[in-house]
C-alpha cells in the first residue's frame, strides 16, 4: 500500500472519528482527557474535538487527492490541516477539561 493510499484511509477514518466526536459521543476520547469536563460542557467540548479531528481527516484526503492528482509530494497540506486541528482540539481540552490532562 502506498503513501497515498494510507494518507487517504487516514483521512476516511479520521472524518468516521470526527462524526462520531460531533454527534455528542465522547467515548472515543481518552478518560483521563475528558475526566474535569462537565456533563452540561460534554456536547461543546465532543463538538470542538470533532471539529478539529474532521480538520485533520479532511485535509489528508485533499493531501491524498493532490498527490494522485499532481504526482507531487503535498505534505504541507496535511501539515496545515494538522496544525489548525490540534490547535482547535487544544483549544477545547484547555476550555472544557481546565487542562491537558
Amino acid at each position: 500500500m502506498g503513501k497515498t493510499a494510507v494518507i487517504l484511509v487516514l483521512g476516511v477514518i479520521l472524518l468516521i472519528l470526527a462524526g462520531i466526536n460531533f454527534s455528542g459521543n465522547i467515548s472515543s476520547i481518552h478518560w483521563y482527557h475528558r475526566r474535569k469536563v462537565t456533563p452540561e460542557d460534554a456536547p461543546k467540548y465532543s463538538r470542538a474535538m470533532g471539529i478539529g479531528t474532521g480538520i485533520i481527516g479532511l485535509c489528508a484526503i485533499v493531501t491524498a487527492a493532490l498527490e494522485a492528482a499532481t504526482k507531487q509530494n503535498m505534505d504541507a497540506v496535511i501539515i496545515g490541516g494538522c496544525v489548525v486541528g490540534l490547535g482547535v482540539m487544544l483549544y477545547a481540552q484547555i476550555k472544557y477539561n481546565h487542562g491537558l490532562f
